[in-house]
């Protein structure tokens, strides 16, 4: 479904981001799960792309076989990086026959195993440019909708790593919407107070596309380590530090502190109008159905 339908049809989106398994064994144990997130009937999954060759097959694979079972809406990534225009048109050419109805368009990370990768040398150097290409390829040819693919971009509440500068910041997204982009998700944060001024921000510069807000349940402290990696820039309140470290030593409690944490944010951007929650499931469904559960979250109606 295209994803102006999508949020047409739902008053908050509640989406869920997967990525693609590396082994035949991972990739068996999702699909198990895939059942579990089926039914919890989000608006739409997306799918992540690596900057790695078989990583990048993989994420076609697992789009297809979504968009083929028909419960799910699959919204594959698709990065700058490393890429000529002519394989990005294939590449688009190929959701295109397989019926997918949307992108994801990101300048992505350069690949960790190429050392001084020179993004310079990239046929697109900047999402924008992605969005501007996907435009093209809308108006050029032959897809099931003919309005083309939908277009997802990504935002940033607390900033990014690359451009210091927010004034700057909010001029690059509000260039990339008006290049084309129907939405905008951002990356995991865990203050609700940045997401409320970043809203406002991107009002006051004439942003109206449907900004989704990105939420990723702390449940180890490994792994709150690992998104303060993975995440440049993204605050971690000192409230929810003080709470996970006072039950360090019991890993359900660490567990139950960080989906009680993420459950109130919902809470709270929903009673505040977000137009969509976007979780960052690292492919488990048990964090994400606790907090459709306690909120009582209704699955998407399906047409």
């Amino acid at each position: 479904m295209h994803i102006h339908d999508i949020f047409q049809r739902d008053g908050v989106t509640y989406s869920f981001e997967f990525f693609p398994p590396k082994t035949d064994e991972t990739w068996n144990e999702l699909f198990e799960r895939i059942i579990d997130f089926e039914a919890l009937g989000p608006s739409f999954v997306s799918v992540t792309y690596g900057a790695g060759g078989s990583t990048r097959e993989r994420t076609h694979e697992l789009v297809v076989k979504l968009q083929g079972g028909g419960k799910l809406d699959p919204v594959p990534h698709l990065t700058t990086v490393g890429h000529t225009r002519s394989e990005v048109e294939n590449i688009l050419q190929r959701y295109a026959e397989a019926g997918v109805s949307n992108i994801m368009a990101l300048r992505g990370d350069a690949p960790l195993n190429m050392a001084n990768y020179d993004r310079a040398k990239d046929d697109f150097k900047y999402a924008v440019d992605l969005v501007k290409f996907i435009r093209q390829f809308n108006r050029l040819n032959h897809h099931a909708d003919p309005r083309g693919f939908g277009v997802g971009v990504a935002g940033f509440p607390e900033g990014h790593p690359e451009t210091q500068n927010t004034l700057k910041l909010m001029d690059h997204l509000k260039a990339k919407v008006e290049a084309g982009s129907d939405y905008v998700c951002t990356q995991m944060f865990f203050d609700n107070r940045a997401f409320f001024d970043w809203r406002e921000r991107c009002d006051l510069v004439g942003i109206k596309a449907p900004l989704v807000a990105g939420i990723m349940p702390v449940t180890t402290i490994g792994g709150m380590k690992r998104m303060a990696d993975l995440a440049a820039g993204t605050n971690f309140p000192a409230r929810l530090q003080k709470h996970i470290y006072r039950v360090q030593d019991d890993p359900e409690a660490v567990k139950r502190v960080g989906l009680h944490w993420a459950t109130e944010q919902c809470r709270d951007l929903i009673d505040n109008g977000v137009r969509g929650i976007h979780f960052y499931t690292l492919n488990r469904s048990d964090a994400t159905k606790q907090i459709y559960q306690t909120l009582s979250l209704q699955p998407a109606k399906r047409s």
